[in-house]
């Protein structure tokens, strides 16, 4: 895979989504709204892009869009609590 990634919000899904330059679906973080925060609950990468750093740069996208949206996050996905441990400079987002 290359380094060419984009991620979007796709607010019809309620998620947001990692493609590769090509197109391809690479993963997706599920989200519900509710008032002030942005509660994550599901993270997918999809097995062929399995450790090639997809998830983290879906999850940061993701928070990032969130802060800049002035929401707070909740992390109940695993995958995106456990990114938020690592980096503590996204711990102020937290609910």
């Amino acid at each position: 895979m290359s380094d060419e990634t984009t991620v979007s919000r796709n607010d019809e899904r309620h998620r947001f989504e990692i493609h590769t330059d090509d197109g391809r679906l690479a993963g997706f973080a599920e989200y519900r709204a509710g008032e002030g925060v942005r509660e994550f609950t599901h993270t997918v990468v999809k097995d062929e892009f399995e450790g090639q750093g997809v998830g983290s740069k879906l999850a940061r996208a993701a928070l990032d869009q969130t802060r800049g949206e002035g929401l707070s996050v909740v992390p109940t996905c695993q995958f995106i609590k456990g990114w938020i441990d690592k980096h503590p400079d996204y711990q102020d987002l937290v609910a």
